[in-house]
């Protein structure tokens, strides 16, 4: 019997599995505790550090029992889990029910959501889902990125798995949060789907140029939650914790008007996937920034395709334009949406923008000269630096000048001197009366409902300047970056 003397003595029992760069075996202490020891091959260059994060006490985290060194192979020791989701998926014929893929998705998602910034799988895949207490666990964190710093021949084929390797792996770029959520987008639609998105054998090709495919027989909601987290660009994926509060709010029941709204959505993420996948994600930042237009493309446009549903629901009568942009006319009132328009890099200080649009409610004007409001729409990183979502804000004229606008709040483009200096510390003629409030990825039911009340008041002709400026929208925005950056 082979004893390996750590912390405990433990005696090795049974193989259990071998990949690439570890060995699995059953194991008991002498105390009577059972357990799984992997053995993982030393490599030059790689160090013993690299295996071993401070996850102790996170939820739904496989947790190491005990550590060290044997012979020419570092030990990790960690509790026998009942299956991995690989078993789980074979045992069932390789297809989950859309309700228990949400509760696997779900403790993914929340292992996912409390990790640190800086802590990465970066192999995410069903052999590392492992149900534990009753609770699907990631496993082997760690071992992706040791493998990723040792100097021998096959580094890069061990510290991925190519079926669940998201784009910026395939160009070797640093893996970020982002790259986990693209494998739990993978490995969502495996499970709801009976395969994979990316079949290979090609899986590079694939992973960068192809888009996956639409998933047939799943909610609206969910279908277009599993496309964002597969999108080529990975600032524009959600976050974990974005993934993980639609995964809960999708067992919700949904109205009418919602249910049509979501199938709205999803028609149009999966068109815009089709065209994203056209694009091949270079490394230059001019491809990066494309991959971000098209990705903010998708969002706005499934959005406004909502809007259109909802406006033509509950006003048949409503006359729709799209000429240039988008125009609706009801009564003497309008709402009309300009052409999505790229940013130029660096245009604004405060953050990076890399699409915008602006959307206004009209009337005739009145004995006051206002005729509506407008806000600007811009897709940036308005809140964390490097994470893109859809932003709507507006502005207005500083309260000690004495001018008035026809629209107030009134939107600005990113180019505008005037929106920079809004944003910045410097006291200028315009300021911010909106702030900036995300209204996509799960908030788009409220930028519907407000724009459809704004509409409904310029079609009675009762839309009327706001009271109070600025208004609180409850968004907000990062500080400005330091000069240099």
């Amino acid at each position: 019997m082979t004893t390996i003397r750590l912390n405990k003595v433990w005696n090795l029992g049974n193989q259990l599995a071998q990949g690439g760069f570890a060995k699995v075996f059953e194991a008991h202490a002498n105390d009577g505790m059972s357990a799984v020891i992997k053995l993982i091959a030393k490599a030059p260059g790689a160090s013993r550090e690299l295996l071993f994060e401070e996850l102790s006490g996170l939820p739904h985290v496989v947790p190491i029992m005990d550590s060290g060194e044997w012979e020419d192979y570092y030990v990790l020791v960690m509790p026998r889990a009942k299956k991995s989701l690989r078993n789980h998926l074979n045992e069932v014929g390789g297809k989950l029910a859309v309700a228990e893929a949400v509760s696997v998705l779900a403790d993914v998602a929340k292992a996912l959501a409390s990790l640190k910034a800086d802590v990465v799988h970066r192999d995410l895949k069903p052999e590392n889902i492992l149900l534990l207490a009753d609770h699907w666990c990631l496993a082997d964190f760690g071992i992706a990125r040791y493998a990723e710093a040792t100097t021998g021949p096959d580094t890069h084929k061990y510290a991925m798995s190519p079926p669940y390797a998201a784009p910026e792996q395939w160009r070797f770029e640093r893996a970020t949060q982002a790259t986990d959520v693209y494998a739990l987008g993978a490995i969502a639609f495996e499970m709801m789907q009976g395969k994979r998105p990316f079949p290979g054998p090609d899986y590079r090709d694939q992973h960068l140029n192809q888009p996956s495919p639409p998933l047939m027989g799943c909610p609206p909601p969910l279908a277009s939650l599993i496309a964002e987290c597969l999108y080529k660009a990975p600032a524009a994926r959600p976050t974990a914790a974005n993934v993980l509060a639609r995964l809960e709010a999708s067992q919700k029941p949904s109205s009418s008007g919602v249910a049509k709204l979501q199938e709205a959505n999803l028609a149009n993420v999966e068109r815009q996937a089709r065209e994203a996948a056209n694009v091949s994600a270079g490394q230059s930042l001019e491809h990066a920034r494309r991959d971000l237009f098209i990705a903010a493309g998708d969002g706005i446009n499934r959005i406004l395709r909502g809007l259109r549903a909802r406006v033509l629901e509950a006003a048949p009568s409503t006359s729709v334009s799209e000429r240039s942009g988008l125009l609706f006319k009801l009564g003497e009132g309008s709402i009309d949406v300009d052409a999505l328009q790229q940013s130029p890099p660096n245009c604004l200080a405060a953050f990076d923008v890399i699409a915008h649009s602006a959307i206004a409610a009209r009337k005739p004007r009145d004995h006051y000269d206002y005729e509506g409001r407008a806000h600007s729409l811009w897709f940036c990183d308005a809140q964390v630096e490097g994470i893109y979502r859809w932003y709507e804000l507006a502005f207005m004229v500083s309260p000690v000048i004495r001018q008035k606008s026809t629209l107030d709040p009134f939107a600005l483009p990113p180019t505008d001197r005037d929106a920079a200096t809004a944003f910045s510390p410097t006291y200028g003629a315009r300021q911010i009366a909106w702030q900036p409030l995300a209204f996509d990825q799960g908030d788009e039911e409220k930028f519907i409902e407000r724009w459809l009340a704004w509409f409904a008041e310029a079609a009675n002709g009762a839309l009327s300047r706001p009271s109070r400026m600025p208004e609180t929208s409850g968004g907000k925005y990062r500080p400005a970056r330091p000069k240099g950056r």
